[in-house]
């Protein structure tokens, strides 16, 4: 099995400004010690590092502790992804064995951060090398992803799948009508992660229509389980989830969603066996 969202972060340090104190239990240092404490009793083989700050520093610390563990099969880093000088940011990074994607932190922008030209190049820099990009947005912005995906063939992997407003009545229609458009682009993917952070005050099996929806929206082939570790934790935890997950995927769609998707996604070359 393998993990595609797992967050490491040391306060104060490597650029490190959040969480805050006013995060609660998350606000610690969480290392891949602590993670591998965790996640190996659960019978993870292999996980995907993926960035928690706006800062190359972060990247740059991501990189190296990957490479000093054979299980860290890969890393989704941040970049500034905008001006004319980001293709040759892109590019540096692009140059590291274990990076394999980019994600901007686009949850607090306006929702049509995507449609900004002065992301072009870019954009464009990140699909030019193959990289994927993870989407970190809310629903509002997935009409302008959307548009994104229609004009460049970008991997695009959806995180949390676009963190829908579980609590909400109508969260469910309101979601489903803004995401169904982008599982008509067979370069769109979307992450199983982050859904019971969502849930506000709804209970955790409110989450399932949803689960239901990722599956018959993108199909089997197109969805990714993450744990969202350590983040998962302020709401329920690691062993919790995972078995919340397997039971809700349908059996014949285990391989995929748990770890060959992750694998066609983001291109990984390494195979940790037993």
């Amino acid at each position: 099995m393998i993990d595609t969202h797992v967050h490491v972060w040391r306060l104060g340090r490597n650029g490190c400004t959040w969480p805050s104190a006013a995060d609660g239990p998350l606000h610690r240092d969480f290392v891949l010690d602590d993670y591998w404490a965790t996640a190996g009793v659960c019978g993870i083989k292999e996980a995907i590092l993926v960035q928690s700050q706006e800062a190359a520093s972060d990247t740059e610390w991501l990189l190296e502790i990957a490479a000093d563990d054979d299980r860290i099969a890969a890393v989704v880093g941040w970049a500034d992804i905008a001006g004319a000088d980001a293709p040759r940011r892109v590019q540096a990074l692009a140059a590291c064995p274990k990076l394999a994607g980019l994600r901007p932190m686009v949850q607090h922008r306006p929702a049509g951060y995507y449609d900004d030209p002065d992301l072009a190049a870019g954009l464009a820099a990140v699909a030019d090398a193959a990289l994927s990009l993870d989407a970190l947005v809310r629903e509002e912005h997935l009409p302008a992803l959307g548009r994104l995906a229609a004009r460049l063939p970008l991997r695009i992997i959806v995180d949390h799948a676009a963190k829908p407003r579980i609590g909400d009545s109508n969260g469910l229609s309101a979601w489903r009508e803004r995401i169904a458009p982008l599982a008509d682009h067979d370069h769109v993917a979307v992450k199983l992660s982050g859904l019971l952070t969502e849930c506000g005050g709804a209970r955790q099996d409110a989450i399932v229509p949803y689960v239901d929806a990722l599956i018959g929206l993108f199909g089997s082939d197109r969805v990714l389980w993450g744990s969202d570790w350590p983040v998962i934790n302020a709401v329920s935890d690691y062993a919790a989830w995972q078995a919340q997950a397997v039971a809700l995927v349908p059996q014949a769609a285990h391989d995929g969603i748990f770890s060959a998707n992750a694998r066609r996604w983001y291109r990984l070359k390494s195979q940790v066996t037993a």
